[in-house]
């Protein structure tokens, strides 16, 4: 019996081209799409998994409350000694520091090479804690002596071109020669971890002096502290016990301290200390889930308005003895063979744009990852379901057919379908639709409000150059003053980094004048010299610039310090001093600049002091004319090269650094773009199937409107007037929805754009005006035939 369904099914399909040829291509669409999501849901989901006592390994985070609460995903440098010697509660206990593009040179038996990589200091214990077996150089990592490392076998090929080095050297930061003591396994593309060279900690004083102490005075988040935790603790009771911690080493400090263990599943999926934000999973499962809800609202309507054709052959199968049983499951046969190939050609499309969704996400998704009893049982419980729903309710419609009145051709469309379901389903295609469009509408305003905001400083043509950390003053103003001489170049600055910089932030207490204690509120430390605001284009509302001196005594500071401290205007704090860093910075406020945003914007602007420190600056600001930027760039290279002779320059624009901090915001925006232009197409391949049915339905009906007078106007409004009705519900029924999630999703911005109207109209005028030209396109084919031929029709 199943073998004749198949044969039925496969002439019934083949009878009916067009509207295979919509459902296969809808619910390929879905399918494929549903397949790049679980690639993505699967491979987010896996991060960090394949770790032994990967249900044991935390990390220890800081909760920091002043006046806000900061997350950190660090604690104070003395912190892992004490949580090792002091409590009982771990078997292991280690500490890993990250520091970025380190010059290294490689002189090899005559192979030579030189480039700047990533580098994490790590100690012994912590390849004890995680699962990174080695390849080469024994069982066991050894990093315990000073200028050794390990690294993995990619990075070994990176350096050396081949893969077994142990032994090795080469020379890291010009000055300390390191000899590699193993080569460990290339880490999954799940791992939390991207570092791939390993230098043992002892060496990290040599780069960052204050992580590598035993001081509770501050934080980095370069330092990251890991535990492997005996069975059985509780994590509670742990964090209590920690409490009492910071009253015992910081015991003066308004900064509240909570320390916290996260576990290490819970790592990527942490945005408060920059891990994924779960909800972008469920987005992804939603879109996903709407893209098949749209194919099969199309299944459904198509198939269950041609019920109206197939009823002399139900009427036929039931008069020779077929049951309701049997023609649900004939009708069921057909939907899941147009399911089957659906899913052959979905495959096809998730091959196709793999490569496109892996740059769009940066990540590394294989169709390998598809080879999973996982993955099977996945796609097998989406084509049984999607085919039970999209079948069912047109089988039926199908099997309830009364055979007399079917063979009598007296069956009414209603009886082969209410046009009301009809008319749901398609609103709820169209709700769908305007609900992307109108969230891309107003992604798309976030990020251009951000992007091109007036982020009170100047980021157009302005280059920022990494210097080395061990810079002499001396070479910084003679680099400094060479290249103000060449053509293009109005202004140089050296500075901890760029204003509105996210990363290298460094926050510090402040005690304001001659107040006895320090504030409730941190102030962000923006190191720079005396040509910072003219290079960046910061203004002055009050006082002047420092002098350039050889002491630290002036600062400045912008308008929202005065505002923390409750004063009425800036005026107020010209003359006073302040004392920041544990009191080891004291300097005059000589003059307060405009307020800028120094981070992204979901943060307020930070109080802010700007002051010379040249021991702290880690970058050259050069501000260059547009013109000739090449030419121009070209020069700038023969500058520094000349003063930092065997490092490698690299430069990066700080506009593209600016729009770099709103990457996640543009995946958001080109997410939107892609699902919602596959649900208008998905819902465009539904509608021109509806149209052609109905429009063949209507045939006669248009060629006796043409006799009696009608245009081809009148006749085009005819079938439209009642799908833009449809639309028009949609609208109402998808804008309250789109802006209570769009809202909510704004709220994440302290500066945030509106949500106007217009951004709803426009998303229903789209929709209207693709279903015109859908309707369009097969009516005016119809109403340019000639009535006699039209009349002619069966």
């Amino acid at each position: 019996m199943f073998k004749n369904y198949i044969k039925i099914a496969w002439r019934n399909l083949l009878k009916r081209k067009v509207f295979t040829f919509i459902n296969v291509v809808g619910l390929a669409i879905g399918f494929g799409s549903s397949i790049l999501i679980y690639l993505f849901l699967n491979y987010n989901l896996s991060f960090d998994n394949f770790h032994v006592n990967g249900d044991r390994i935390y990390r220890i985070n800081t909760e920091q409350h002043r006046d806000d609460i900061e997350y950190d995903p660090s604690v104070p440098p003395a912190f892992a000694n004490v949580f090792r010697e002091e409590y009982d509660y771990s078997e292991r206990v280690a500490k890993i520091a990250f520091q970025g593009g380190l010059l290294i040179d490689i002189d090899d038996n005559g192979y030579q090479k030189k480039l700047k990589q990533d580098v994490a200091y790590a100690e012994e214990d912590f390849f004890n804690i995680f699962s990174f077996p080695l390849i080469y150089g024994g069982t066991e990592v050894s990093l315990s002596e000073p200028n050794t490392a390990v690294l993995t076998e990619a990075m070994a090929i990176k350096m050396f071109g081949q893969s077994d080095v142990v032994g090795k050297t080469f020379v890291l930061e010009k000055d300390k020669t390191i000899t590699i003591t193993g080569v460990l396994k290339n880490f999954p593309r799940t791992s939390h971890f991207t570092d791939e060279l390993f230098v043992s900690f002892e060496n990290l004083i040599d780069i960052f002096e204050f992580a590598a102490g035993e001081n509770w005075g501050g934080i980095t988040s370069n330092l990251e502290t890991y535990t492997l935790l005996k069975p059985n603790q509780n994590i509670a009771n742990i964090e209590t016990a920690l409490l009492q911690l910071p009253k015992k080493h910081r015991p003066n400090s308004k900064t509240r301290h909570l320390y916290k263990l996260q576990n290490l599943s819970d790592i990527h999926f942490s945005p408060d200390y920059g891990g994924l934000d779960p909800n972008l999973l469920w987005i992804f499962g939603i879109v996903g889930l709407f893209l098949i809800v749209i194919a099969g609202i199309n299944f459904i309507n198509i198939s269950s308005a041609q019920a109206f054709y197939r009823s002399k052959e139900i009427g036929i199968r039931k008069v020779l003895g077929s049951f309701k049983t049997h023609l649900f499951w004939q009708f069921l046969t057909e939907t899941f063979v147009i399911s089957l190939f659906a899913l052959g050609l979905g495959l096809v499309f998730a091959a196709l744009f793999l490569p496109m969704f892996n740059d769009l996400f940066r990540i590394q998704l294989e169709l390998s990852d598809l080879l999973s009893v996982q993955f099977f049982s996945y796609i097998l419980t989406i084509l049984v379901v999607v085919s039970f729903l999209s079948g069912s309710y047109p089988g039926l419609l199908m099997s309830r057919i009364v055979p007399v009145l079917a063979l009598k051709g007296k069956l009414s469309h209603n009886d082969t379908g209410s046009s009301s379901t009809r008319k749901f389903l398609v609103i709820a295609q169209f709700v769908i639709s305007i609900v992307l469009i109108a969230s891309t509408i107003i992604i798309s305003k976030q990020i251009d409000y951000a992007v091109n905001s007036d982020l009170g400083f100047n980021k157009e043509s302005i280059v920022m150059l990494p210097i080395p950390s061990d810079i002499e003053e001396e070479n910084l103003y003679s680099l400094k003053n060479r290249m103000k001489q060449i053509a293009g170049v109005e202004n140089v600055s050296g500075c901890l980094s760029s204003p509105g910089a996210a990363e290298n932030n460094w926050g510090t207490g402040i005690r304001f004048h001659t107040k006895p204690e320090v504030e409730e509120f941190n102030i962000q430390a923006k190191l720079a010299d005396e040509d910072y605001i003219e290079t960046f284009g910061l203004e002055l509302v009050a006082g002047r610039n420092f002098f350039k001196k050889d002491t630290l005594d002036e600062v400045l500071v912008n308008e929202k310090l005065a505002k923390k401290l409750g004063l009425d205007s800036s005026e107020e704090m010209l003359g006073k001093q302040i004392a920041v860093n544990g009191e080891t910075i004291k300097a005059t406020i000589v003059g307060v600049v405009k307020d800028f945003h120094d981070q992204n914007f979901t943060s307020d602007i930070n109080p802010i002091f700007i002051a010379p420190y040249t021991n702290a600056y880690g970058e050259i600001a050069v501000k260059m004319n547009p013109l000739n930027r090449k030419q121009t760039l070209s020069k700038i290279d023969e500058r520094w090269s000349e003063t930092f002779d065997g490092y490698i320059f690299e430069y990066r624009f700080l506009d593209d650094r600016v729009a770099e901090q709103y990457e996640r915001e543009q995946r958001y925006l080109s997410l939107s773009k892609v699902f919602s232009g596959l649900a208008i197409l998905i819902g465009c391949l539904g509608l021109y199937g509806l149209i052609l049915f109905f429009v063949g339905q209507r045939t006669k009906e248009i060629g006796i409107r043409k006799v009696l007078g009608s245009n081809v106007s009148s006749i085009l409004a005819l079938f439209s007037i009642d799908f833009l009705k449809l639309v028009l519900i949609a609208g109402l029924i998808a804008t309250p929805v789109t802006w209570y999630f769009m809202n909510e999703w704004l709220q994440e911005y302290t500066y945030r754009t509106e949500i106007h109207w217009w951004y709803f109209a426009i998303a229903v005028l789209l929709i209207m005006l693709i279903t015109m030209i859908t309707i369009s396109y097969q009516t005016l084919k119809v109403a340019f035939t000639s009535p006699v031929k039209s009349l002619r029709t069966e």
